[in-house]
Parts: structure tokens; sequence; C-alpha cells
């Protein structure tokens, strides 16, 4: 080889000889889940992103809750009450007790809030 056009003995060799599969990548590679800190990180790249747009959306609604008067900006508002009782928990030791309770209430509250909204969200994949 070397010279250009190519001749039928370059063609011939280049066929012969494998090509480098140091660098190619099967897609059924590609698309495995490996479960190593890169797909982990990019997991939790992905959650936190829907977490941040999720916030947005939340502060853009109790916003203009405002122009409806404020029996729905009130009832808006009320949704915050969740976080507040991390802070509860951090401020008045006391309520430790009933950590396990509230711990059940947030997953509950999760698994109703972010499982249909993901579902919503990523239904275009099925198809």
């Amino acid at each position: 080889m070397g010279h250009w056009p190519p001749d039928e003995r370059d063609l011939d060799r280049a066929a012969r000889e494998p090509p480098d599969s140091g660098m190619t990548i099967k897609p059924h590679e590609y698309l495995t889940y490996r479960g190593k800190a890169g797909m982990w990180a990019w997991i939790l790249h992905r959650l936190t992103g829907v977490g941040v747009l999720v916030f947005l959306l939340a502060h853009i609604l109790d916003t203009a809750a405002i122009g409806w008067g404020p029996a729905p900006y009130n009832r808006m508002i009320e949704l915050y009450r969740m976080p507040v009782l991390i802070i509860i928990l951090d401020f008045w030791p006391e309520t430790m007790a009933a950590e396990k309770k509230l711990f059940a209430g947030v997953v509950a509250l999760f698994a109703v809030v972010y499982i249909p909204t993901a579902i919503y969200m990523l239904r275009f994949l099925a198809h």
C-alpha cells in the first residue's frame, strides 16, 4: 500500500487482515448496562435533572397561582409543607420518635408523584 489508487493486491490484503477491533463497539455492548460508576453518575445526573425541572415547574405554577387569587395560591403553597418536616426533624430532636412514619410517608408521596410522572414523560420510549 502507499500508492493511489490501490491495486488489486492491496485490496486482497485489506480483505484478509482483520480490522482493528480495539476501538469498535457493537450496538449490544453499547446498550448493555454495566453498573459502574459512570453509569450510576449518568443515572443520577438524569434524575437530578428531572428534579430541577420539577422544582422550576412548581415555582412557575405557584407564582402563576397568584393571578387566580389567594385560595389557589394557598393550596399551591400547601405542597411545600413536606420539606418542612425534614427541617422539623433537624431542629426538634423529639420528633425523631416518628421518623420511620415520616420516612414512610415521604417514600409513599414520592412513589405517588414521581412514578406516574416518569411513566408519562418516558412513554415515548415504548414506541
